[in-house]
Parts: C-alpha cells; sequence; structure tokens
C-alpha cells in the first residue's frame, strides 16, 4: 500500500512515520511511505507516485486540507483521504470532502491501523463511483457565488460579478467587480464546475460568458476580448477563436 503523509509539521510526520512502520511490522504488511509539507506539493506528489492512502492535515499554510481533499477528489483515480488533526471543528466538511477518516492528533497507532483497514477495504472503483455519484449531485445545485479566502477570514464573491479567471504560475487571479483575489484553486477545476458561467479562451484564462461582448484583432494579429464592464482585454488563443466565435453568435 503506498500511503502519502501530508503535514507541515515535520515532526508530526515522523511520528506518523513510525506508527506506519509499526503497524507494518505487527501486521507483516509493506508500506511505501511518501511525505508533502503542504497541499500543493501533495497535489504533485499524487501525481507522481498515485498513493492509494493520503493522511491529510488540515490546518496549513496556502492550500489547506479541506481544499486539497477537495481537488484530490476530483482525479480520475483519487486516493482514499484520511483527516489527521488536532482539530474536531472540521469534521462535517471532512466527509463533504469524501474523507473516509477523521483522526485526532496525538494520533493512537490502532485507531490508525483500524482506518488503514478501513481504507484497504475502501478500493479505487468504489471511490469513482463515490465520486461520481457526489459530481452528479453537484450538478443538480448551480453554484451563484464563489468562496474565497481573504486575510480577514472567507469573502463569497457573486459569480455574476466576476469578469474573468486568470492563471500565472501556482495562482489564479479572480477580476470582479470591486477589484481582485488570488486563489490557489486550478483554472481546471474552476472551468469544470463553472462551465455554465465561463468559457475558456486561452489556457490561462476564462471569460465570464454575461461580460463577454466580442473578440477583435489587434495591429500585432492577436485576438483579444471585449467586455461589457471591463475595460481591461484578455487574449484569445487562436485554437479557442472559433469556439468564441461561435459562442458570440
Amino acid at each position: 500500500m503506498k500511503i502519502l503523509i501530508v503535514d507541515d509539521e515535520q515532526l508530526a510526520r515522523e511520528r506518523l512515520q513510525r506508527h506506519l512502520n509499526d503497524i507494518a511490522v505487527t501486521a507483516d504488511t509493506a508500506y511505501e511511505l511518501f511525505e508533502a509539507k503542504n497541499g500543493l506539493v501533495a497535489l504533485e506528489q499524487t501525481q507522481k507516485h498515485n498513493p492509494d492512502v493520503v493522511l491529510l492535515d488540515i490546518r496549513m499554510p496556502g492550500m489547506d486540507g479541506i481544499e486539497t481533499a477537495n481537488q484530490l477528489s476530483q482525479l480520475e483515480t483519487p486516493p482514499a483521504v484520511i483527516f489527521v488533526t488536532a482539530y474536531d471543528e472540521y469534521a462535517l466538511d471532512a466527509f463533504d470532502a469524501n474523507a473516509i477518516g477523521y483522526l485526532l492528533k496525538p494520533v493512537r497507532k490502532e485507531k490508525l491501523k483500524k482506518a488503514l483497514a478501513s481504507a484497504n477495504k475502501l478500493n479505487r472503483v468504489q471511490l469513482q463511483a463515490l465520486q461520481t455519484e457526489n459530481n452528479s449531485e453537484n450538478e443538480t445545485q448551480e453554484e451563484l457565488h464563489l468562496s474565497v479566502r481573504i486575510h480577514s477570514g472567507v469573502r463569497q464573491i457573486d459569480l455574476e460579478d466576476i469578469f474573468y479567471f486568470q492563471a500565472e504560475h501556482k495562482y489564479v487571479t479572480v477580476k470582479y467587480r470591486d477589484g481582485e483575489v488570488l486563489i490557489e484553486e486550478s483554472l481546471k477545476s474552476l472551468e469544470n464546475r463553472l462551465s455554465k458561467h465561463f468559457i475558456r479562451i486561452h489556457r490561462n484564462a476564462l471569460i465570464s460568458k454575461q461580460q463577454l461582448k466580442a473578440i477583435r484583432k489587434d495591429q500585432q494579429g492577436r485576438y483579444l476580448t471585449e467586455l461589457k464592464e471591463c475595460d481591461e482585454k484578455i487574449e484569445v488563443s487562436r485554437r479557442h477563436v472559433a469556439t468564441i466565435r461561435k459562442f458570440l453568435k
């Protein structure tokens, strides 16, 4: 079994490793262990190693455990997620993210062993079925706003107020009527969730369908957007020009 340990504290990762090594000896089994110090690294490690189980902390800098679990659940073959945290108030959010276990720190070895046994029973086919069911439920509930983290907490932005999403490096800029904010959710994830309201115009940009007015070719031969309530012009890649023209018609 491949297990990915995700925690921003090295001592916490080492403690889980010791528990797992002890469990492996007593159960006469073998675990292949990997580590990640935050959510972004966890996603990279998951893509690289395809773990069966992710032991996931919740409070971490940058992308927290809940968002990481939501990202993992969108993979074609999602790993089983077991949250390992010092806080009990996130339990409902954890199971909304399709977690199969919730362990409180300091983790007891027997409880970890029991959680791993449950993860082993819940194979990848079942996890995929669970995610498909969850996606179907989500499709019936139209999203009307986007929740983003800011320095003072969480802000909800109405989708009708958002002009565009533009990706750069590890972040996505949300440009909306009252300003802009950076988020860590991938552009692909946003496109999957919000395709009713936004359309892809470039590998790094999604535009509000209701805001898109026209596309024009500039003197350099680039295709640029014209939006109804935003003066900024975003480049449309040539591969998306035909799709955008069809949409505008």
